[in-house]
């Protein structure tokens, strides 16, 4: 019994921690993109290139004291980001990587269900910091995030349909014949476009508006509970870039040899995080009405029109639509 438990514990620990580490270094990826894009140099100082910078980044935020507001909820405010974290690596568990920690029948139900759950962490973090800014910030991130959870649910009941199956292995086979994001290309423009809401990154950084929310949900966090915090978006930023690759990009539909899938997935991933910067380096934040404006009004019609086509498209023998 032991054992098992320790293979378990050894198991999640080689998921999670590699998983922290490319996060920490998708923060310096990002800033030193942003700098290049703005003409300078970004982080250059700590270790060489700045590639320790992430490092001392992480032991400055850990050894600080951690502060608390006196009329904000202790437990709540203790445990929301241990729950933001939390969820934002348990999310990873269905993917192929390229075998999953767990082989789940309805992997696709999982990871939506397990996004949909990470909104309560940015609204018990809001509520309970008991600051009129946080619970703004709070508020828009449930809105927002509830909104665009919409279209990013149509858009994968349109990849079930086209794949037939729930499970996220069988996408690799339905992406044998042409990869899904040249049979769908609106759809994997709209999911994109939904994950970059859905995460809360600019140009939908809404919840997060420091000019005039100071810093949002997150306003009254700092040291090891705002670290928690960060890590968890970024945890979510690179779920999302590695989900939209497997739903549409798949690697291992190509049959390369096994030692170079995680090369293929992880460069298609970074590609796609590399996106989400250059969006951020190059657009101005939405007002709140167009971000409901354009999902409720664009998104959502598009989208159902394009499931319904898919699901009305004759199944060929093989049990992919003949266009496939």
């Amino acid at each position: 019994m032991w054992l098992t438990t320790s293979n378990y514990l050894i198991m999640s620990l080689s998921y999670a921690i590699p998983i922290l580490i490319a996060v920490a270094f998708l923060t310096l990826v990002e800033r030193k993109v942003l700098s290049y894009m703005q003409a300078r140099k970004g982080p250059n100082i700590v270790g060489p290139f700045g590639l320790l910078q992430p490092v001392a980044d992480g032991i400055k935020l850990f050894i600080k004291e951690p502060i608390r507001p006196t009329t904000s909820s202790p437990l709540l405010f203790i445990a929301t980001p241990i729950l933001a974290l939390l969820l934002a690596i348990t999310i990873w568990i269905p993917l192929p990587l390229p075998f999953s920690l767990t082989d789940l029948n309805l992997g696709l139900l999982f990871l939506l269900s397990m996004s949909s759950l990470a909104v309560y962490s940015i609204l018990w973090s809001g509520w309970a910091s008991n600051s009129k800014y946080a619970l703004i910030g709070a508020l828009r991130a449930v809105a927002q995030t509830i909104s665009y959870e919409v279209t990013l649910a149509i858009i994968l009941l349109s990849v079930i349909v086209l794949s037939g199956n729930y499970t996220l292995s069988t996408l690799a086979v339905a992406q044998e014949p042409l990869f899904l994001i040249f049979a769908t290309w609106p759809l994997a423009m709209m999911w994109y476009i939904s994950t970059l809401a859905e995460t809360n990154r600019a140009p939908f950084d809404l919840t997060e508006g420091e000019s005039e929310l100071v810093s949002g949900f997150n306003v009254e966090y700092a040291a090891g509970p705002f670290a928690l915090f960060f890590l968890a978006e970024y945890a979510n930023i690179m779920l999302m870039n590695m989900l939209t690759t497997i739903l549409f990009l798949n690697p291992s539909s190509l049959n390369l040899p096994p030692e170079l899938f995680p090369m293929a997935l992880a460069t298609n991933t970074l590609m796609l995080s590399s996106g989400f910067l250059w969006i951020r380096a190059s657009y101005p934040r939405f007002r709140y009405d167009q971000l409901m404006h354009l999902l409720w009004k664009n998104f959502l019609p598009l989208t159902l029109a394009l499931c319904l086509w898919h699901a009305s498209l004759p199944i060929s023998y093989a049990g992919l639509p003949p266009y496939l």
